[in-house]
């Protein structure tokens, strides 16, 4: 679970960094679809951590 919370919360920032991209492109879509992306995966990212802690137990 280590690596996949890595890989999420590259996706989390990307999505964020391409949030506010699409914002000052004024693109409603982009704005749309990268703060959705960046909420479902920063919202699995942070749970994962607080639920397992960082580095995760294996227990």
């Amino acid at each position: 679970m280590n690596l996949l919370m890595v890989i999420f919360g590259l996706v989390a920032i990307l999505a964020a960094i391409g949030t506010f991209q699409a914002f000052k492109e004024k693109n409603a879509l982009g704005v749309l679809f990268n703060f959705g992306s960046f909420a479902v995966f920063g919202f699995f990212t942070v749970m994962t951590i607080v639920n397992q802690g960082f580095p995760p137990s294996l227990h």
